[in-house]
């Protein structure tokens, strides 16, 4: 049940320039440089905030000798405030659509592995019903994206929910899995190992994800239950062509979907491993905010996201 307090607070209290006060307050983490950006005065923009937190009865930003810093109120404020703002550039958005056709913008976030083939397969297809239809494609890992969701900037992320905690606010759609092999570069001394185990990988030059991803974590799993440390000449990077250049030029290993690879492997440019890590990270999937309805372009994004998805298999390897 929706408590009268809050209602009566959003009715007379809360007004539009205290949304956007919020929004730019939590990108620059300065009042002077979110009263520019909010087209305020400095004083006004203190008064705005000053404003809130006496309504609300609570600290919203932590006064710093350099700049302001949300507190956990603050944090969900903004969240919210970012995500309103959203909702209404989405309704006039749907209304010009509504006006001139299958117009606007649908912005989309995926995780690496779709963007390689899933994505611009539906792309290509959206495109060719709405030519008019502008689209915007992030890459990323799927817990920023899934924040830029929750904030309302993103209308349909392809990626996996990391966080329990925000998982009643949002509808996923498994799509495919996502397993690793072991990538080289074509020639690579490895590829003629017969027999090869984890004991012959740690001694190679490897090219990690970084700390706290899930494959990150998987790898470490693989050498540790094996007994052994993890490999001591690396490189962290998460960027594909980085990693590409890095595995043409060298003899480095690295953990990659084969579907990602899948040119260079058909061009000669790198190879597979001859041993299977079992690397199969949890399936990546459709992601949307429960409560939210979708402008008619991210719908038709959605139906031939679908429809792509369900000419593939679950298992890009099976």
């Amino acid at each position: 049940m929706t408590d009268p307090r809050s209602d009566r607070f959003i009715r007379s209290r809360l007004k539009t320039r205290h949304l956007v006060l919020l929004k730019e307050l939590g990108q620059h983490q300065s009042i002077l440089r979110a009263a520019e950006a909010a087209n305020l005065t400095q004083p006004a923009a203190s008064k705005l905030l000053s404003e809130l937190e006496q309504t609300l009865g609570v600290t919203l930003f932590e006064r710093l000798p350099r700049g302001v810093a949300p507190t956990w109120y603050g944090e969900v404020m903004i969240r919210r405030a970012s995500a309103a703002l959203a909702e209404m550039s989405l309704a006039h958005q749907e209304v010009m659509e509504l006006l001139s056709g299958m117009t606007g913008r649908v912005a989309i976030g995926t995780v690496l592995t779709p963007a390689t083939s899933l994505l611009p397969q539906a792309v290509q297809r959206l495109k060719a019903r709405h030519e008019r239809l502008h689209v915007a494609i992030e890459v990323d890992a799927s817990k920023p994206l899934v924040e830029r969701l929750r904030a309302g900037s993103l209308d349909i992320v392809i990626g996996r929910i990391l966080d329990p905690s925000v998982a009643d606010e949002l509808v996923f759609e498994p799509l495919a899995e996502e397993p690793h092999r072991l990538v080289v570069r074509a020639g690579h001394p490895l590829c003629a190992c017969e027999g090869m185990g984890v004991q012959e990988l740690v001694d190679q030059g490897w090219i990690l994800p970084p700390a706290g991803s899930i494959l990150r974590d998987r790898l470490t799993a693989m050498f540790v239950s094996h007994g052994l440390d993890m490999p001591a000449r690396t490189v962290e990077t998460a960027a594909l062509p980085v990693t590409l250049a890095l595995l043409a030029g060298g003899d480095m290993v690295a953990a990659l979907p084969q579907e990602v690879v899948r040119a260079q492997l058909a061009a000669g440019v790198l190879d597979v491993l001859p041993f299977d890590p079992r690397l199969t990270l949890d399936a990546y999937g459709l992601v949307t905010r429960r409560q939210h309805a979708l402008s008619p372009g991210a719908l038709a994004l959605l139906e031939v996201l679908r429809e792509v998805a369900a000419t593939r298999p679950l298992n890009p390897l099976s």
